[in-house]
């Protein structure tokens, strides 16, 4: 049965509709929700007592030309990177996995590296279609169903192909520089200097030590070798525990201090690290993970969630920049956005999520859908201010658990 990334909530919808030509009608159960690559990693890829309609089969090329590419929604980002480097183009916006469909990360308006210079992934996209419970339509920026769409969870229908605006790159290498900090005065620091003249900027943070790596990168011209794939975490392996979390954050931020400040490489290991271990997700055993992503205005607020936040091997900072997202629902806009994965461990997890969830929307930040399993509805509605706006354009074909949770 399909599941979400963070493998909780357990998946309790009650059938899978695959779709695979975009001329196919919608399924008639009800209600449905279209379903990527499952990389969220809460609910909102979920449908409990409803339909899933994998998009896996949507996965054709239509056009390229020029820098515009149309394709089918269930075509992956890296399927499109495969096609377009070797021309000389990269998608403008990539998340931290390759395995992401581009229904997906139009639904969940994705961001990167590069948010400060160009914003959320729907501010690239020029049309899409939607296949509606009364009809098909096509919308473009500027229309309301569009805005909708974009960062819309897939409510507003199922998209069944977008045009996108690729950006001309010189190669498939990396300059990329890893700069040890210590505290987050260092990090403001940095993240300034580096937001002005680097294209990608992010941070990996050692909690517990107040240390941090910094990583910024530009395009550079060139090839370079692409990482190593072929490792799996083939069952449920419950490794990641406090003991191996704090040995494995000593020993990473070592070999990063350790390692050269600058250095070359491939796109694929600057922007998909965790990729090279398919199935990681399954280190945190059978009960699996929940990862807490929101975004705070304020420096104040950010020190406060740090000072409750737990120790966790992949905790990531970013300064999102002033580009305004395009969706009505879209997570990204200015201020500092902190991600953290966790173990499941029941109630405990769940008081802890709660902290950080109060202490980020007391400051007037909000919690990113795509990563959530947990958010309460008061915390949405604050996070979300133009809710009922969007409420006018949800396909009453079409729900999820996720919905079904915040919205009551």
């Amino acid at each position: 049965m399909l599941g979400s990334w963070g493998r909780y909530p357990p998946p309790r919808h009650v059938a899978e509709r695959p779709i695979a030509w975009r001329d196919e009608p919608l399924p008639e159960a009800r209600p449905l929700l279209a379903y990527g690559q499952g990389r969220s990693y809460g609910d909102s890829c979920l449908n409990d007592g409803g339909a899933l309609v994998p998009t896996a089969g949507l996965d054709r090329f239509i056009s390229f030309e020029g820098s515009l590419l149309r394709c089918e929604s269930g075509v992956t980002l890296g399927e499109i990177l495969s096609l377009s480097v070797p021309r000389g183009f990269f998608l403008p916006v990539v998340p931290g996995t390759r395995h992401v469909s581009v229904g997906g990360a139009i639904a969940n308006d994705i961001h990167g590296k590069n948010h400060h210079r160009a914003g959320t992934f729907g501010r690239h996209v020029r049309r899409l279609e939607l296949l509606r419970s009364d009809g098909r339509v096509e919308c473009a920026p500027g229309d309301e169903l569009f805005a909708a769409t974009v960062g819309g969870l897939g409510l507003t229908g199922l998209i069944t192909w977008a045009e996108l605006e690729l950006k001309p790159i010189p190669g498939s290498a990396m300059r990329v520089e890893a700069i040890p900090f210590g505290g987050l005065d260092e990090f403001f620091a940095l993240s300034e200097e580096s937001d002005a003249r680097c294209e990608y900027t992010v941070a990996w943070l050692h909690v517990v030590r107040s240390r941090g790596i910094f990583f910024r990168g530009d395009h550079a011209a060139g090839a370079a070798r692409p990482p190593r794939r072929g490792l799996i975490v083939p069952f449920s392996l419950p490794l990641v525990i406090d003991l191996t979390t704090e040995a494995f954050n000593k020993t990473y931020f070592t070999a990063q201090k350790m390692g050269p400040r600058s250095r070359a490489e491939h796109f694929e290991k600057f922007f998909f690290p965790l990729d090279a271990l398919a199935g990681w997700n399954r280190l945190y055993g059978k009960r699996g993970l929940l990862q807490f992503q929101c975004v705070v205005p304020t420096k104040e607020a950010l020190q406060a969630l740090l000072q409750e936040a737990p120790s966790s091997p992949l905790t990531v900072l970013k300064k999102f920049g002033e580009l305004q997202s395009p969706g009505i629902l879209s997570f990204p806009r200015p201020g500092f956005t902190l991600a953290l994965d966790v173990p499941n461990r029941g109630a405990e997890t769940y008081a802890l999520y709660l902290r950080l969830e109060n202490i980020a929307v007391e400051a007037g930040g909000a919690i990113y859908p795509a990563k959530d399993a947990r958010m309460a509805p008061k915390s949405f509605a604050r996070s979300y201010p133009r809710r009922g706006e969007f409420e006018r354009h949800i396909d009453p074909a079409f729900s999820s658990s996720f919905w079904r949770r915040v919205a009551r």
